[in-house]
């Protein structure tokens, strides 16, 4: 994996988390906890744990099929891609601004279906390149497709 690639899908994979850090300030934290949440909520702790561990695995993934497609001579699958990546970053970096941010619990819950849907594409696009890269994305796709289901019910519940 070329070390440049793999700096640049980091950088942009902590762009997109810093900005849902700013986007949920201390303040929130009364707000959020009033909510009335699902009983398969999991626990506050688990969110960090899961989020570091999955957009690890997205920009490792992504710069394995990055260098893939190059290395194959697929240049206009690479800016795919990298455009695709980026559309997710910003979807993903987007649902924290509709949920912790502006309390918009409906599109938030839009928002977490089409990270979903941005989520299985990216991982589609990762197995073209590289069958075990997209195997190993595909965590993301699952836990995005959780959290539409509980953000929808954490929507219906607070209306």
């Amino acid at each position: 994996m070329n070390r440049s690639t793999l700096a640049a899908t980091t950088t942009a994979v902590a762009a997109a988390s810093s900005s849902g850090i700013f986007a949920n300030p201390q303040s929130n934290q009364d707000w959020y906890s009033q909510l009335r949440k699902p009983p398969y909520q999991p626990p506050n702790a688990a969110f960090p744990v899961a989020w570091t561990a999955l957009y690890g695995d997205i920009a490792t993934t992504s710069a394995v099929a990055i260098d893939r497609f190059r290395v194959t001579g697929q240049r206009d699958k690479a800016r795919r891609y990298i455009a695709a990546l980026s559309l997710n970053l910003l979807l993903n970096a987007g649902w924290s601004w509709l949920f912790f941010r502006y309390h918009k619990l409906g599109a938030s819950a839009l928002g977490a279906a089409a990270l979903t849907a941005s989520s299985a594409d990216l991982a589609r696009r990762t197995a073209d390149a590289d069958r075990r890269a997209g195997w190993a994305l595909l965590p993301y796709p699952l836990w995005c497709a959780f959290a539409t289901a509980l953000a929808t019910h954490i929507w219906r519940l607070n209306r």
